[in-house]
């Protein structure tokens, strides 16, 4: 058999260009969306095509008109609100099938100055990172109260604790995805997708960067959530949904040892009063106990079901990421 050059070789398999899809989930944002397209860069150090997707979540008012006249020609439109982790996973499944290789998600609210975004991809387009998040050190944000920025502090050591992740602003919407990290990441969540996907990433071994950025002023309040706390209730209540459901065995594990230690601590105390005879036979200690250990029990055998459901789901996320690259990659691009 003749062997194959290496010229002959670059011509058989040339070098493919890479696409970015920059994604602007919106919510009736006229006002400002002409603010992040107009700071979006037109040209970027490795990409080839750069195009522009605007998620319209069903809003009121003239956001697509805005858009179209713009010249934003990829929208996809929901018939209503359907929340911010929705149309983050239409968004990314829409990149996939166009043939995207990196996915830039930001807000329409020009929280994030668009100038960030060539020094996001970077990593990405180096084939260094997974996953690049804008660290927006929160805690420091001048135009946060300080009330605010305590509680982003704590906010973000705790999750970070949880999560098992370095990343410092695990709540910063500005990111850059490359292709592997679209086709494995599988948003479940309806309120927001940046906890769900920083932890999908440290589950699935992707590498995580991320970029120091700073924020421009706020132009409004946030449409998720009317203030701080009800902020950290909706997340709060998403963390522990993820955590339980990423890591089922430690979570009922940890449950079932608040009912541990009681019981034992019971229990001992009930031998140690009828083996040495001091006072009466506290028969009252042995039930409690009795309930306090079964109880335990019960939970710890319902971390072991949820640790073998996890099994099953990691198995079938692994089917589907197969499929997706088989159809995404192994007959071309759509």
């Amino acid at each position: 058999m003749p062997s194959i050059s290496y010229k002959q070789m670059e011509l058989v398999n040339p070098k493919k260009k890479v696409k970015l899809v920059i994604n602007i989930p919106c919510f009736n944002e006229e006002a400002t969306l002409p603010l992040v397209l107009k700071e979006l860069p037109k040209k970027i150090k490795g990409v080839d095509e750069i195009v522009v997707q605007v998620i319209d979540d069903g809003s009121t008012d003239k956001t697509i008109e805005v858009a179209k006249k713009l010249g934003v020609k990829r929208i996809i439109r929901h018939k209503k609100n359907k929340g911010l982790g929705i149309a983050f996973k239409n968004g990314m499944q829409a990149a996939l099938d166009s043939g995207a290789d990196i996915f830039v998600n930001t807000d329409a609210d020009n929280q994030y100055p668009s100038k960030y975004i060539p020094a996001l991809v970077a990593s990405v387009v180096e084939h260094k990172a997974d996953l690049v998040i804008g660290n927006r050190e929160p805690w420091k944000v001048k135009h946060f109260s300080l009330l605010k920025r305590s509680l982003q502090w704590f906010g973000n050591t705790l999750t970070r604790k949880v999560l098992g992740s370095g990343v410092p602003d695990t709540v910063s919407g500005f990111r850059a995805y490359s292709r592997d990290a679209m086709m494995r990441i599988n948003v479940v969540t309806k309120f927001s997708y940046v906890l769900d996907t920083i932890m999908q990433a440290v589950q699935k071994d992707l590498r995580i960067e991320f970029i120091p950025i700073d924020t421009n002023a706020p132009t409004r309040k946030s449409r998720l959530f009317k203030n701080i706390f009800e902020h950290m209730r909706k997340s709060g209540t998403n963390l522990v949904r993820i955590f339980y459901l990423y890591e089922p065995l430690k979570t009922f594990t940890y449950i079932s040892s608040v009912f541990f230690l009681p019981g034992m601590v019971l229990l001992l105390r009930w031998f140690i009063h009828y083996f040495f005879h001091i006072g009466g036979g506290n028969i009252q200690s042995l039930m409690i106990s009795g309930i306090l250990l079964i109880t335990s029990v019960l939970l710890f055998g319902l971390g072991i079901i949820g640790d073998s459901i996890k099994t099953n789901r990691m198995l079938i996320e692994d089917m589907l990421y197969n499929l997706k690259k088989k159809d995404y990659e192994g007959n071309g691009r759509k």
